[in-house]
């Protein structure tokens, strides 16, 4: 991720997912430094390409995927509340499979159409394949490495959003409690490469 889309990423990613879920807006505090997550090894790191659709089998999710870029007031677009939600792409992230935390956005809840699509992601546990699927036709498969849901007034920027030196995957939503002002938490999980191939059958 270049220094800029960091910058960028860091200071508005929080705010548009507390917007997103109906809470207050809010800046990312001082990073923290909770430990990383537990290495996947063997996996070498992809050309860009980007992703198009999102496979998560244990809970069920199947999705196009979209690009996401910056609101006019420098906070991450997150994806349209529609009937059909989709999980979005962080353009200015590196795309799954490249070294670096590739991030992708969804919502927990659409409004008056029930569950998002990341409805379920707080289910997720240690080593759960996660597929996505490119746009030059290679699916970049993923393993869980932890699943976090974090205070939104303790966001750790750092971890989500810092450079790595291997191809990594964040998945962000909204979770916890239920507030007034939408939700408490923010559940996200990392994941990193674990192989590359083409489409399994009934992934297509």
């Amino acid at each position: 991720m270049s220094p800029f889309s960091r910058r960028a990423f860091t200071a508005g990613a929080l705010a548009s997912l507390l917007t997103a879920c109906g809470g207050r807006e809010a800046t990312a505090p001082p990073p923290k430094t909770p430990p990383r997550p537990v290495p996947v090894k063997g996996a070498r790191p992809l050309g860009r390409s980007v992703p198009v659709r999102l496979l998560i089998p244990a809970i069920g999710v199947d999705t196009p995927v979209i690009r996401l870029g910056l609101a006019a007031d420098g906070t991450v677009r997150v994806p349209p509340v529609t009937a059909h939600d989709r999980a979005g792409w962080y353009r200015h992230s590196p795309t799954p499979g490249q070294t670096g935390p590739a991030v992708l956005l969804g919502h927990v809840t659409v409004g008056p159409y029930g569950d998002g699509v990341f409805r379920h992601l707080a289910r997720l546990h240690r080593g759960d394949r996660i597929v996505a699927r490119l746009e030059n036709g290679t699916a970049a498969e993923f393993a869980v490495t932890s699943v976090r849901t974090i205070p939104k007034t303790d966001f750790p920027a750092d971890d989500v959003y810092g450079n790595v030196n291997r191809p990594e995957l964040r998945l962000i939503t909204c979770g916890g409690a239920r507030t007034g002002d939408g939700y408490a938490d923010n559940v996200i999980v990392f994941a990193a490469l674990s192989g590359a191939g083409s489409p399994t059958p009934g992934e297509r």
